[in-house]
């Protein structure tokens, strides 16, 4: 036996064992299970930080405007240039009360905002006003918040325009009158399951579209 080091024979063939190298060995293995033990305990005991849901990037188009002012009718307007107007002949499969009903679709969103046209003259007003709180109220079930604010131009358009939060069918609505003969409601729609998170920039960009339509929104005599 040599100073310093420890030898053994094997049994079987009487080889020189240097066990001193083998427990080098094993030392450095047990090190590197520890170390690798440490690195995963610290890991599992890390808080958990659940990723924000991701939503489809929206390219929006560049904000530009239109004239409706179509033959017959009591209104005028402008309207975006992505957009197209559309006449709506059916109020749930009835027939509209007059043919001054429009659609006006955004096709690259898949929505669009329903415009009913009533003349007060064989509606009372106020009957009319309240139908059209009543119908923004039909969301509350599910809304979170509903905001109102008065519409008064220079044009003699008078109304409220509504802005409702939550996974409701319509965010964005409105009502405007002369108060004399003209009352007009308009309520914005999308042919996807209500969400406010996904369509929040939509429902954004186009209520200043909406804003835009009420702005210039006209009467005819």
């Amino acid at each position: 036996m040599k100073s310093g080091r420890l030898f053994v024979f094997s049994n079987q063939n009487n080889k020189l064992l240097n066990l001193s190298y083998y427990k080098n060995k094993a030392g450095f293995f047990i090190l590197f299970l520890l170390i690798g033990m440490l690195v995963i305990g610290n890991s599992c005991n890390s808080p958990f930080v659940p990723k924000p849901r991701g939503y489809f990037k929206i390219d929006l188009p560049q904000k530009s405007y239109q004239v409706f002012d179509q033959p017959g009718y009591p209104y005028t307007f402008e309207y975006p240039v992505y957009a197209t107007v559309s006449k709506d002949s059916t109020f749930f499969k009835d027939a509209t009360e007059n043919p001054w009903w429009i659609n006006i679709n955004f096709p690259q969103f898949d929505s669009r905002i329903y415009v009913s046209y009533k003349v007060i003259g064989p509606n009372k007003l106020d009957k009319l006003i309240n139908d059209a709180f009543t119908l923004t109220n039909k969301h509350t079930s599910k809304a979170l918040s509903i905001d109102d604010s008065l519409i008064n131009t220079k044009n003699n358009v008078h109304g409220v325009l509504f802005k409702v939060g939550g996974n409701v069918a319509t965010a964005n609505q409105f009502f405007i009158t002369d108060s004399v003969k003209h009352f007009l409601r308009g309520a914005l729609y999308f042919d996807a399951t209500p969400n406010e998170d996904s369509l929040a920039v939509v429902n954004d960009f186009l209520l200043i579209d909406m804003k835009h339509i009420i702005n210039t929104f006209k009467w005819k005599k």
